[in-house]
């Protein structure tokens, strides 16, 4: 059965709904993560008094705005938690559970209320009398050992009540962070992403001015001296602006705890969440395309290469397995990685099982990186049978083409037994992109410098043909396919030899390739624009950018070019 929504007069304001729903988000991911703690130490007296503050707050605004389910639900949790604070019961797994279905309910219930205000209909959410009743029954039930941090913790509430810390934020750790946090405001994303879009307009327009001719003939030094200082004024004011979309990426790790935590005790396995990097910042639009990708392979590092307790003692490891999750920078990219201390990739199973498919040739020779490679084949798993966590290979292929979108890629490292790692390098924003400028023929292309390996130019030696129309050449011992850019794009080459141009080692989806091309312009970062509807879908094309004299250039999408017939 469905509740409805009913609103009083202060509630219909849509600013002061949006207002409730943004603090209470806030409120329950702050619960969320305080509770993961609080199961690894039960004793953190300073966890549940963030949590009962939490609860307490949505209670009176949800109250405030005649929600009433909200605030039922808010408050029954509200008396458990201070039951715990009193030192009356003490926090055991199943009431953390109870207390995270309580959150979890809260949120469908948020989302409610957005669908209500985009739409302006009556969303429907079904109403969960159980909830209610387990939630009661945590403060009937009796729990023995209540930590003594807790019996302090009710001891210290005597003095300052909780209506009155909650308040004044008084008396609690982080207070001095929430005094700095009011200097900050809160600005629609939407507004952000334009004044981002008019800072690139202005970069473009920078470097149209920067590289007039008409600018070059005057050959004035104070003139010149003027747009150096206005060029660097852009590029500050650029950064600036691309800091402001830049989000800790601490949030999505916060996901992957609660992922973790569910996980380990849906499996019956003993997992534990390592973190480190939480403070790295990218783009707020990355992060939020990162959460699938992240919690695919966190779900398989639990079910597929973690073992069970039982089996990890046999091996002679500890039988709690550890899942790390790191971020951090490297050389202008972000790097994710996920590791997990678990039984390691087989690559002769994962070989067989790609022959059984036809993935592969029975003849062929692969290398372990291009084995590993393989499990990102859509519907591919080595996994026996199919469990409601995994199984069905429908996980990895969604995160190879998650992270291509994202204009990035994953290495895989593995050793069988010991466990293995995945990481995951991309751009730190999706706005700008770092290019090499190339030419062919009257027409300038942006290769993206995350799929360039090498540039050189071949010998002749190097060169073959496969049944008199397939071009090759050997690259370090490997017989790489030759793709000719002219051709994709109907453009007369400069030359047509091969030993005449230039070629580039291009990767996509985890195949290399060269890119046959006439010249090197340069190294140049752009701002991607989009081509609009009707040229969106063109195959090998990724966007367009506006070069230094005014042309467009297209942005090549590496893995649509190699899957076009170039000799059509």
């Amino acid at each position: 059965m469905a509740a409805e929504l009913k609103l009083n007069e202060l509630a219909s304001d849509p600013d002061l709904l949006n207002d409730f729903i943004v603090e209470s988000r806030e409120h329950l991911s702050a619960v969320e993560l305080h509770l993961l703690a609080l199961d690894q130490d039960p004793s953190n007296a300073e966890a549940v008094h963030a949590i009962f503050r939490g609860f307490h707050t949505i209670k009176g605004l949800a109250g405030f705005l005649a929600l009433d389910v909200v605030q039922e639900i808010a408050h029954e949790v509200e008396t458990v938690l201070d039951l715990v604070r009193n030192g009356k019961i003490g926090i055991t797994p199943a009431r953390i559970d109870v207390i995270l279905a309580s959150k979890d309910y809260l949120n469908r219930w948020l989302s409610a209320l957005e669908e209500m205000l985009r739409s302006g209909t009556q969303p429907d959410i079904d109403a969960d009398p159980n909830l209610l009743a387990s939630i009661r029954n945590m403060a009937e039930e009796e729990a023995p050992d209540v930590p003594e941090a807790l019996q302090v913790l009710s001891q210290a509430q005597e003095a300052v009540p909780a209506e009155a810390e909650a308040a004044t934020g008084t008396n609690r750790p982080g207070a001095e962070a929430h005094s700095s946090e009011t200097r900050s405001i809160k600005v629609d994303t939407q507004k952000l992403d334009f004044l981002v879009d008019m800072v690139g307009e202005m970069v473009i327009a920078q470097s149209l001015v920067k590289h007039d001719p008409e600018l070059a003939l005057t050959g004035k030094p104070r003139l010149t001296r003027k747009l150096a200082q206005l060029a660097s004024i852009t590029a500050e004011v650029q950064r600036t602006a691309m800091a402001m979309r830049m989000v800790p990426i601490a949030g999505l790790f916060q996901k992957m705890s609660r992922l973790v935590r569910d996980l380990s005790r849906k499996t019956g396995k003993q997992v534990e969440l390592e973190l480190a990097g939480e403070e790295t910042e990218l783009d707020r639009n990355i992060v939020e395309e990162l959460a699938d990708p992240l919690m695919h392979m966190v779900r398989n590092a639990i079910d597929h290469g973690v073992e069970s307790a039982k089996d990890r003692v046999a091996a002679g490891k500890d039988a709690t397995a550890h899942v790390l999750l790191k971020a951090g920078h490297q050389a202008g990219h972000i790097v994710l990685q996920v590791t997990d201390d678990g039984r390691g990739l087989n690559p002769q199973k994962i070989l067989a099982k790609a022959r059984e498919r036809g993935l592969v040739d029975e003849t062929s020779q692969l290398s372990e990186t291009e084995i590993f490679n393989l499990i990102f084949a859509p519907g591919f798993s080595t996994a026996e049978q199919i469990t409601s966590v995994s199984g069905r290979g429908v996980g990895m292929d969604v995160v190879r083409k998650q992270i291509q979108k994202l204009r990035g890629r994953i290495e895989i490292q593995s050793v069988l037994g010991q466990g293995s790692t995945f990481l995951l390098k991309m751009p730190l924003t999706l706005a700008i992109i770092d290019g090499l400028l190339v030419g062919v023929g009257k027409e300038s292309y942006v290769v993206p410098i995350y799929a360039v390996r090498e540039m050189f130019r071949p010998a002749e030696a190097a060169l073959s043909t496969v049944e008199n129309r397939d071009e090759m050449v050997m690259v370090r011992g490997s017989l790489l396919p030759i793709v000719r850019l002219h051709r994709c794009f109907n453009v007369e080459p400069k030359s047509h030899e091969l030993s005449e141009s230039l070629l580039i080692v291009t990767e996509a989806a985890g195949k290399r390739f060269c890119l046959v091309v006439d010249e090197l312009v340069g190294k140049q970062e752009v701002v991607i624009k989009t081509l609009g509807e009707s040229l969106r879908n063109i195959r090998g094309v990724a966007g367009g950018a506006i070069l230094g004299d005014g042309r467009v250039g297209l942005i090549l999408d590496p893995e649509g070019l190699f899957g076009q017939d170039a000799h059509e």
